[in-house]
């Protein structure tokens, strides 16, 4: 299937000229096809810089330290510093969120092992005791089965 006839004009005549360009710079000499190399290297790293520098001026910083997106149109920088007081908002809410169930599901785990110590047949005093933890260290080697 030929894509080329569905190609706008423009780009069909860049990959005409692509395609004369390619042909023509195998028949250049050496020391020719080098100093073009060496000018489409400079040429890509000042595209680099010109690049660099219009994202900075996009973001630039103000003299209290606080980065506005734009040129210093004040409306579109009070809409970014309300922009950033939500997501701070946001953070703030989710790190409490976390924290939250943090505690909750620690709380849940204390609450189960504290009712299988109270529903267990040994005395909560035992486990506290470093003989019967000697007991049960002894006891697994012996072939003892440890309660639950």
């Amino acid at each position: 299937m030929n894509t080329s006839k569905y190609l706008p004009a423009m780009d069909r005549f860049g990959y005409k000229i692509t395609a004369r360009l390619t042909d023509a710079a195998e028949c250049l000499p050496y020391d020719v096809s080098e100093r073009l190399r060496a000018a489409r290297v400079r040429a890509v790293d000042q595209r680099k810089w010109v690049l660099l520098q219009s994202a900075s001026e996009v973001f630039s910083h103000t003299s209290a330290g606080s980065a506005t997106a734009g040129h210093g149109n004040s409306h579109t920088a009070w809409w970014n510093r309300l922009g950033m007081a939500g997501l701070l908002l946001i953070l703030v809410v989710g790190l409490i969120a976390i924290n939250v169930i943090q505690d909750e599901l620690g709380a849940r785990e204390l609450a189960e092992i504290d009712t299988a110590i109270l529903t267990d047949d040994l005395p909560p005093a035992a486990y506290v005791d470093p003989g019967f933890a000697q007991f049960l260290k002894l006891g697994n080697r012996h072939g003892a089965v440890t309660p639950n």
